[in-house]
């Protein structure tokens, strides 16, 4: 055991208790140490040597003498909780040799390494922090150009379970000398059970300054002017637990005095080209504040974008039709500056890609946070600060059909929150929801027939930490039948990479609640078993590829956000990496990373390998289609550019567009008296999904009648008809297709036919397809109907008996060759709900009869 020590740790000021280090006095009782030896850690800019006496083991780690040198132990801990490391090192010079201590990446703050005497002359220092059950990476790094000490070991010592009591919320927060740039806040101190160690202030769940835990007052002097802000305060013990956050303040700074437009922005440009849009980039400009507030693009005289981006994309133009550009930067206090170069591009004659461009309106809600879409084309949207489900149908009829029991506000970012229908709705009815509770963030399930959501709510999975900000959210069903979730880190950043807690990660769960036995950290236990990847701050959207990956867009904290490609088990780097800023070394690095101001990534959807991202902050869309590798994107386009406000969700539709949920009204909590948050639907031009990925028949046009010959009409008999020809485009990266035929009368979906284990070679089907299971001539697709005997295993037309019924035809592109689980006695429902479960996009023929037998 190595001897106890006979200082105090010396720590980096009140900076390093923030972080949670605190000074040790020696330490009567201990629980058994487990010893680390140096010469077995990770070492980067350093030797194993044993020319000084005195050492433990086979050797010591003589730090080279640079900064940024390392020793990594891998400390496995048998306990969560309080934990005492002792460095045993040798410090022959009269220096001090200060090492900087993370745990997973997260700041412990630094220990103090002062000289020794001489090289042989062996003592300890010590430091507490919390560590996680399991394997904890903790790393040494020195700070200055003398490198670290000689260090011999490292021994883990358990000294206390985890303080898991927060402190109380800061109370009767205040503002006062608000100017321009700078305003001073007081608030009544916070309590906790050992003591409060630091104060966060907070610009929704960003933070704008960070003072001690005895400090109750303090000014701001980084604001801007004729800005909105609405500011919180948050306390934090010495174990990292967050407080709730104070009461809100809202205020607008005044503007300046400051009468000087900023300069003209350069070398505007356009970079691209579809039938229906234009792309432009241009330089920055400057300001004598500073700051450029945004920037204002012109089609002629005519406002067409406000972006604070150096770039956006103007769409809903003609094809084949020549526009001119010029964009003003314009400074905080509303100084434009001159227009820049004018632009004049021409659109192309066809093709758009993947750039849609706005429809129509669908309704206004409040604050709809999550969409999804039932079988039959309706969809159901959560408003977060009312606990409201509501029903809307494509043609805007909004139905509420109650309340989620349980749900409440946190007055910021939590409420009820994510969506996600299950894959088998249409015969177990059940929809799963992620709220904030009165003690929690959870996932929970009801059930809705189509007529009727249930009163009560059945738990999934709980005891996620809540607070005002960085709750997460979404949650999503992936190809493989399992439920994924979002969860922010809640203010606490150790969080992120502590796998025994719920929050900083992406989840994955099972529809019952319980952990997947392949999920990467399931056989450590406990919360670990639901972790699918860590190391995040505020995941929000996510959606999956052709080749099944998943990818997830994050806030970041003041820096960088981000879209991520996430793996199994894989490290995101928060809170020691912020997305490609900070201490990334060992971490995932992001595909792609946006400045704060211009993103704010919520709502994530893949049609057809284009990636759509609804962007809160920056009040803008994002598009970005997926390489042939699937390893990274391509060109971004930022389209929409504050024509809607904070956009918050972006679903694809059965019809094949997208809906687009903005949040302008977001009220940080509340119910609204107005309803003034809009979901609009986006349309690909020509009416097709990216990559001409588009249905069609030659036989009749979409939404037009069915001819007779395909329906009971045709022969006097229900079933037994022939098929009518289909052809389609490709689907970029399908592995194969299915086609399910329905009758979408009053909001249902009878299922008629469906084909699928199309092989992806294909991009038709003949008119009059052959009798079977397995289809003639087909390579080996398969085919079921509905009825007995020979009627289920051909083609089944519409025969609705006289009354006009619509009906459906969905293609969908499947992420396999052979979908899975499937037989001849398979049922209709059961044949959808493994297409569904397969399929990566879909697009829709629709069609009308009113044939009789």
């Amino acid at each position: 055991m190595a001897p106890r020590p006979p200082w105090r740790v010396v720590l980096a000021g009140t900076a390093a208790a923030a972080l949670g280090l605190t000074a040790l006095s020696p330490v009567s009782a201990f629980a058994a140490d487990t010893d680390y030896e140096s010469e077995s850690a990770v070492i980067s800019q350093g030797a194993v040597e044993s020319n000084h006496a005195g050492y433990s083991g086979t050797g010591f780690v003589n730090f080279d003498n640079v900064a940024g040198s390392y020793v990594e132990y891998a400390v496995n801990a048998a306990q969560a909780g309080t934990h005492t490391l002792t460095f045993r090192y040798a410090n022959g010079t009269a220096d001090n040799r200060p090492v900087k201590l993370t745990v997973d990446g997260g700041d412990k703050g630094t220990v103090d390494f002062p000289g020794t005497g001489a090289w042989t002359t062996w003592k300890t220092a010590t430091a507490t922090v919390q560590l996680t059950a399991g394997i904890n990476k903790v790393r040494t790094t020195a700070t200055t150009a003398n490198g670290g000490p000689n260090a011999d070991k490292l021994t883990d010592t358990f000294t206390a379970p985890s303080d898991s009591v927060p402190p109380s919320p800061p109370s009767d927060l205040k503002a006062s000398n608000v100017l321009p740039t700078a305003a001073t806040f007081s608030w009544t101190a916070a309590t906790d059970n050992v003591g409060v160690v630091r104060y966060e202030i907070n610009r929704g769940g960003n933070i704008l300054k960070t003072v001690d835990g005895t400090t109750t007052s303090a000014t701001v002097d980084n604001l801007t002017p004729n800005t909105a802000y609405d500011i919180s305060v948050g306390a934090f013990d010495a174990a990292g637990n967050p407080s709730q956050q104070s009461n809100v303040v809202t205020f607008t700074t005044p503007p300046s005095d400051d009468t000087t437009p900023p300069s003209v922005p350069g070398n505007l440009r356009s970079t691209g080209v579809t039938a229906n849009s234009v792309s432009l980039a241009w330089n920055a400009a400057t300001d004598n504040s500073g700051t450029v507030a945004g920037y204002d693009v012109f089609q002629g005289t005519a406002k067409v974008a406000t972006t604070t981006s150096l770039g956006t994309t103007i769409t809903g133009l003609a094809p084949n039709t020549s526009y001119t550009f010029t964009v003003k930067a314009r400074d905080p206090d509303g100084n434009s500056s001159a227009a820049s170069n004018a632009v004049t591009a021409k659109t192309a004659a066809t093709g758009g890609g993947g750039i849609p461009e706005y429809d129509k309106d669908i309704a206004k809600v409040d604050l709809g946070w999550s969409v999804d879409f039932l079988p039959n084309g309706n969809a159901l949207v959560t408003e977060r600060d009312r606990f409201e489900l509501v029903l809307v149908t494509p043609s805007g009829q909004k139905t509420t059909l109650g309340k989620v029991p349980g749900a409440v506000t946190t007055s910021g970012e939590g409420g009820l929150l994510g969506l996600a229908i299950s894959p088998n709705w249409t015969t177990d009815h059940a929809i799963y929801l992620y709220h904030t509770a009165s003690g929690d963030n959870r996932i929970v399930k009801m059930t809705y027939d189509g007529t009727t959501l249930s009163p009560t709510s059945t738990p999934v999975l709980t005891g996620i930490a809540k607070n005002r900000y960085h709750n997460g959210g979404r949650i999503k069903f992936g190809p493989d039948g399992k439920l994924y979730a979002t969860v922010g880190d809640a203010k606490n950043s150790d969080n992120a990479q502590n796998k025994s807690s719920l929050n900083g990660k992406i989840l994955r769960l099972n529809p019952d609640g319980s952990a997947p036995s392949d999920n990467p950290f399931y056989a450590t236990g406990g919360n670990a078993r639901y972790v699918w990847s860590y190391g995040h701050r505020n995941p929000q959207g996510l959606a999956w590829d052709s080749r099944g990956q998943l990818w997830a867009a994050e806030f970041g904290e003041s820096s960088q956000d981000e879209l991520n490609l996430i793996q199994k088990g894989g490290n995101f780097g928060w809170p020691s990496c912020e997305g490609t800023q900070g201490s990334c070394s060992g971490f995932i690095a992001p595909k792609k990373t946006w400045p704060t101001s211009q993103a704010g990534p919520s709502g994530l959807e893949i049609v057809n390998d284009w990636i759509y991202i609804a962007g809160v902050t920056g009040q803008q869309m994002f598009a970005t289609q997926i390489n042939a590798a699937g390893t990274g994107i391509g060109t971004v386009s930022t389209l929409f550019s504050g024509r809607w406000g904070r956009l918050r969700s972006v679903t694809k539709t059965p019809d094949g567009g997208l809906w687009l949920t903005s949040t302008n009204n977001d009220k940080n909590g509340g119910t609204p008296s107005v309803l003034d948050n809009v979901i609009v639907r986006l349309k690909f031009p020509g009416g097709s999904t990216p990559g001409a990925f588009k249905l069609t028949s030659s036989a009749f046009a979409d939404n037009a009648t069915i001819p007779d010959k395909y329906t009971c009409a045709g022969d006097g008999t229900a079933g037994q008809d022939p098929s009518p020809p289909l052809a389609w485009g490709a689907a970029q990266g399908a592995k194969g297709y299915a086609i399910v035929f329905a009758d979408t009368a009053n909001g249902g979906t009878k299922l008629h036919w469906a084909i699928w284990d199309v092989p992806a070679s294909a991009a038709s089907l003949p008119e009059g397809l052959g009798a079977g299971y397995s289809v003639p001539d087909q390579g080996g697709a398969k085919q079921k109907a509905m009825g007995s005997g020979a009627n289920a295993q051909k083609y089944f037309g519409p025969c609705p008996g006289g009354s006009s019924h619509p009906y459906a035809f969905t293609l969908y592109a499947l992420n396999t060759a052979t979908v899975p689980g499937l037989s001849s006695s398979s049922t209709m429902a059961q044949i959808e709900t493994a297409i569904k479960g397969a399929s990566t996009a879909s697009v829709v023929l629709r069609g009308k009869s009113s044939a009789a037998a």
